[in-house]
């Protein structure tokens, strides 16, 4: 048996004794996570520091800051996500308890990704736990230290066989990819986000893939330019571009190009002083692969802006490149590094057909000063997210749920939206043993009279139990008029009387 099977089984037999299933429990490991993070915030800024090049302020904001709100609207939240939700009830259910019931799911698998290797790592683990799951989580080989540091300390903070932190390489993955879970969640391209679907068909085992593709942003003629250069700059070349959701591309009408380039270049200067290299709050590429990987899509093109590189620190400079055809190669795979190519459009009719004909993007950018110009980009495109006037803000709301569509991704999670992905809804309806002649129409012999009866029941949705003080009301009444209800109810259908509200 390997180890990612032991582990696997650790996990399972963890999870069957009901031990993650307590509310307190979950609060407890939560609370427990939430300190990890506090008291170990310096061992993180180094590991990042070691795999990024991110300063210790650039970790906290890109990293931390949001695990630590995401487990407190958890641990604020969570008797009310895992309560049971009412529902509608018909009249032939009008005595009876009906409601969905979240449950965990039972042991789910975890994949992070190393470009934020703590918040897309830790995230998911933060409702995993809220939901009541044992989680065996795997970082990203590929942020070593960060891997490191998590499999090391993790365990002293949580419980150690519902909890595991499993390393290595592509094998190790392989592994645990044959095991046997309840959900997978994971994180990065969609070359291997496809194998990883196609391990968990194999037992039939749902999975979330947070993937992402190239997200186009469309700046109108008529928009305040330094201010979209701006915000456009600092979400294209944060972290160095590694980051799934950065503006992938601009779409912009001629007459604009050189303004934009100009506004980039005049933002960089603001952002990162005369040289970007030296500069403490400009990342590196994560390792010489991937360094490689990102130069050759710059391979044939002059840089408008930028085109600096190092190979012997991973730097390459933010760079912009305009006049870039649509079948270049620059735009035919997520560019996931410092690279914005700029493509001219003719206008906004041009540049939805640019979007739409292409695979749906896990975000799409538009800035404009036009509510027509908004309404139609909002309307006429499709992709996980939409952030007008701003780029990637839409990630920080937990409110919002996250995730792809098509190409970039399936599946979604920050806030409740995460904890429903990890939970099962179950259906419930818990009835009486009394009552009986009630059910008397739905049962053989059957003739038109019953049908009718049965068919009058079942159309007519009584009142919805799940909202609002007017709903309470009702019940009230319903409650203290008891036995009148019961006995109207039978009446009802013992005569068939057609009746629409009560």
């Amino acid at each position: 048996m390997s180890r990612e099977q032991l582990v696997v089984e650790r996990a399972r037999r963890a999870f069957q004794t009901g031990m993650s299933k307590p509310l307190k429990f979950r609060v407890h490991q939560l609370k427990n996570l939430h300190r990890f993070i506090t008291e170990r915030r310096k061992d993180i800024a180094d590991a990042v520091k070691k795999d990024l090049n991110k300063t210790e302020h650039s970790t906290e904001l890109f990293e931390t800051l949001g695990l630590e709100g995401e487990i407190d609207v958890a641990v604020e939240r969570l008797a009310e996500w895992a309560a049971p939700r009412p529902v509608e009830k018909s009249l032939l259910t009008i005595l009876d308890e009906v409601y969905i019931q979240p449950e965990p799911l039972g042991v789910v698998l975890i994949i992070g990704a190393w470009n934020y290797p703590w918040a897309v790592t830790l995230q998911p683990l933060v409702a995993a736990i809220a939901a009541g799951n044992a989680a065996v989580v795997k970082p990203s080989e590929v942020s070593s230290h960060s891997a490191k540091v998590m499999e090391e300390l993790l365990p002293l903070y949580l419980d150690k066989e519902l909890y595991p932190v499993v390393c290595g390489g592509v094998s190790e993955t392989q592994e645990l990819l044959r095991q046997r879970f309840d959900h997978i969640f994971y994180t990065g391209n969609s070359t291997v986000g496809k194998l990883v679907m196609e391990a968990a068909a194999r037992h039939l085992t749902p999975v979330t893939l947070e993937l992402g593709g190239k997200s186009p942003c469309y700046i109108d003629k008529d928009v305040d330019l330094r201010v979209a250069c701006r915000r456009i700059t600092w979400g294209k070349f944060v972290n160095c571009g590694q980051t799934c959701i950065a503006p992938d591309y601009i779409l912009c009408e001629p007459s604009i190009q050189n303004r934009v380039v100009e506004g980039i270049r005049q933002t960089l200067l603001e952002f990162y002083g005369p040289d970007p290299k030296s500069s403490p709050d400009y990342g590196r590429i994560i390792n010489q692969r991937h360094f490689n990987h990102v130069m050759a899509l710059l391979d044939g093109y002059t840089a408008a802006l930028g085109g600096q590189s190092d190979s012997s620190q991973r730097y390459i400079a933010p760079t912009v490149v305009k006049d870039v055809p649509p079948h270049a190669r620059l735009m035919q795979e997520e560019i996931f590094g410092p690279l914005l190519p700029i493509v001219t459009v003719s206008d906004i009719d041009d540049a939805i057909h640019f979007i739409s004909e292409r695979e749906k993007p896990l975000a799409i950018y538009v800035f404009s000063s036009n509510k027509k110009v908004i309404k139609r980009m909002l309307a006429e495109t499709t992709s996980g997210g939409v952030t007008v006037n701003d780029v990637m803000m839409h990630y920080t709301l937990n409110s919002l749920p996250f995730g792809g569509v098509g190409q970039s991704g399936t599946g979604r999670y920050h806030g409740k939206h995460s904890f429903d992905q990890f939970s099962h809804h179950r259906a419930c309806l818990v009835k009486s043993l009394g009552m009986e002649r009630v059910n008397m129409p739905r049962y053989p012999p059957q003739n038109h009279q019953k049908a009718r009866r049965v068919r009058l029941a079942m159309r007519t949705p009584l009142v919805d139990f799940s909202k609002g003080t007017y709903i309470w009301a009702v019940t009230a009444s319903i409650v203290a008029l008891g036995l009148l209800v019961t006995l109207t109810v039978i009446l009802i259908l013992a005569a068939g009387v057609s009746c629409t509200c009560w």
